[in-house]
């Protein structure tokens, strides 16, 4: 008896030392304000976050591009400039004066020029619109990449979440079975000491009682590991007090096929690799416009005329027309690349198709595999509860063993073990189907509509 006290207050002291670990108090939190939490605190959430502000302010700025593009310039520059003039039939009369035919005029000295200059893009051969497109589908890329990423930490929280549950409900069946086997030893010893149990039947409880210990550690070690867990996911100092508990839909999900047609429209993966697809026709239109010639209008004016050179207008406008014939940067190969990328952005996004749907069909099953598990359970433990009761009975009027109470037990905490279990694999499951249905934001509605699992 001073042996198992011990053992009791050893175990008790543990579980207090592994939640003490990481802080006195836990943070209470239910599973919508540990996501809350989790999307404000997520390290990949904030550089997403922040590389769609950057494409949005890429965006806006291709919005400019037929703008004019003034600018101004400032020179300082000594020229050299040679002007010869024929007089022609005044050259006798010049020549009375000393002037000689042709006069030259020479220009040597430092000039200043500050010149305002604009050119306005007329046609581009279709370079703008799809610099523009470009910059469009990048967004729509950094857009569905975040949300991507905010799809896919439904998972990991709800693994993380009602783990610890999970490991929680564990922890209590592994008490309850092993304060159950405590009480049995201690029966079975009294019956020894009365004449009634022989001493294999104590010595079978006592093997029981400690392999249960063992469980219970083991529990104990579980349930620590898993507020770790939650705890470094959430970025927080303390562990958290999981309000939320393992829960259960009984009824079955409506048909597949709604989920696929959900998953195909809804899914971010296929927005992502749409907008990988608008890039690449985009860029086929970009390498088609250089192809193609370029117009627009320009104007100059000088700021010092007085100071120009005798060959520099004062100012100048016009339209200018600009076509390559030749260029050394293999302009039709440029093309066929961007054709060729087009092809590959479009195959992708059909592959992709093909493997959510994939996906849906097997998420799909796996909630209903892990909901008809869980019904099947209910009444494994009603079952386990009277067998327990019954043996207990027996054991104490000699008409069973003391191996026929420890397996009564022990498959009573077996059952409820893999209840909290199949309702852990019915959560998780759920979450992988709706993440890959683009529809997480359902996953609170479960909840609320759910029968709640605890430890019994």
């Amino acid at each position: 008896m001073k042996r198992l006290k011990v053992c009791t207050v050893v175990l008790i002291l543990s579980v207090a030392g592994a939640a003490a670990s990481r802080a006195e108090e836990p943070l209470p939190l239910d599973f919508e304000g540990a996501q809350r939490r989790l999307f404000a605190v997520s390290d990949s959430m904030q550089a997403l976050r922040a590389r769609v502000g950057g494409k949005q302010q890429l965006a806006d700025a291709s919005q400019h591009l037929r703008w004019p593009d003034v600018g101004a310039e400032l020179q300082r520059v000594q020229v050299k400039k040679t002007l010869e003039l024929s007089l022609g039939s005044l050259a006798p009369v010049a020549a009375d004066y000393g002037i000689e035919s042709p006069l030259r005029f020479v220009d040597e000295q430092w000039h200043t020029r500050p010149t305002i200059s604009a050119i306005v893009p007329i046609y581009s051969g279709g370079a703008i619109p799809a610099q523009q497109h470009l910059a469009r589908s990048t967004l729509k890329q950094a857009g569905a990449e975040l949300e991507l990423q905010q799809q896919s930490l439904l998972p990991d929280l709800v693994q993380a979440y009602f783990g610890q549950q999970l490991a929680q409900q564990v922890l209590a069946v592994q008490w309850d079975a092993l304060q159950g086997l405590v009480q049995h030893l201690e029966n079975t010893q009294k019956l020894e000491n009365q004449g009634f149990a022989t001493k294999a039947q104590r010595l079978q409880a006592e093997v029981a009682r400690d392999h249960a210990e063992r469980d219970y550690q083991k529990a104990v070690n579980d349930y620590a590991s898993a507020q770790a867990s939650l705890a470094l996911l959430l970025r927080s100092d303390q562990t958290i007090g999981t309000i939320s508990a393992l829960f259960v839909n009984r009824h079955a999900l409506e048909d597949v096929g709604a989920y696929e047609v959900a998953a195909l429209a809804l899914h971010p993966q296929i927005a992502r690799l749409e907008a990988l697809v608008e890039q690449a026709r985009a860029g086929v239109r970009l390498q088609q416009s250089k192809l193609k010639p370029q117009m627009y209008a320009f104007g100059q004016y000088d700021l010092h005329r007085s100071d120009a050179l005798l060959t520099q207008p004062d100012w100048a406008v016009g339209v200018a027309v600009k076509y390559t014939f030749l260029s050394g940067t293999g302009r039709l190969q440029q093309v066929a690349a961007a054709r060729a990328q087009q092809d590959e952005a479009e195959a992708s996004l059909a592959e992709a198709r093909n493997q959510i749907s994939i996906g849906v069909n097997r998420a799909f099953n796996d909630v209903d595999a892990a909901r008809k598990q869980f019904l099947l359970l209910d009444s494994s433990i009603e079952r386990a509860l009277e067998n327990l009761r019954l043996q207990s009975l027996s054991f104490q009027n000699g008409r069973s063993t003391s191996l026929d109470v420890i397996d009564a037990r022990v498959s009573l905490a077996a059952a409820r073990v893999e209840r909290a279990r199949a309702a852990y694999g019915y959560d998780v499951a759920l979450a992988r189907l709706l993440q890959i249905t683009g529809r997480t934001a359902l996953y609170q509605t479960f909840i609320a509509t759910a029968e709640y699992v605890h430890a019994s």
